[in-house]
């Protein structure tokens, strides 16, 4: 699977951005797909995941009621509508796919297949 994220940039606080990951490769529809995101100096930090059919979908509490998750498996990508942007969402988010995406696991990268590259995000003051 070939993942390709886009739709970083800089944004005002309490904006808004919409990132995309499209997939190829594989059966985009069979997959679980998530969404991490890295910090300058931090270690790497779940953000969202959804599974195969887009009936359930996973949330970090920092970011639950802020961010939405979507997938469209007609045009194999899962999209990540952000609103409400806060300097603390400054990352490098990176999109991630699961060959067997486990509800317990979803928040842990090594549950995770295939990754692709990152997109800037950057929340200004």
């Amino acid at each position: 699977v070939q993942l390709q994220a886009s739709g970083g940039g800089l944004v005002q606080v309490g904006g808004s951005l919409r990132l995309s990951c499209a997939a190829s490769g594989r059966t985009f529809s069979s997959i679980g797909m998530g969404w991490f995101r890295q910090a300058p100096g931090e270690e790497r930090e779940f953000v969202t995941a959804i599974n195969w059919s887009g009936d359930s979908k996973y949330y970090a509490d920092s970011v639950k009621g802020r961010f939405t998750i979507s997938r469209d498996n007609a045009k194999n990508t899962v999209y990540l509508q952000m609103d409400s942007l806060k300097p603390e969402d400054t990352a490098v988010y990176c999109c991630a796919a699961a060959l067997v995406l486990r509800s317990t696991r979803v928040a842990v990268p090594e549950e995770y297949d295939y990754w692709g590259q990152g997109t800037q995000v950057t929340v200004s003051s």
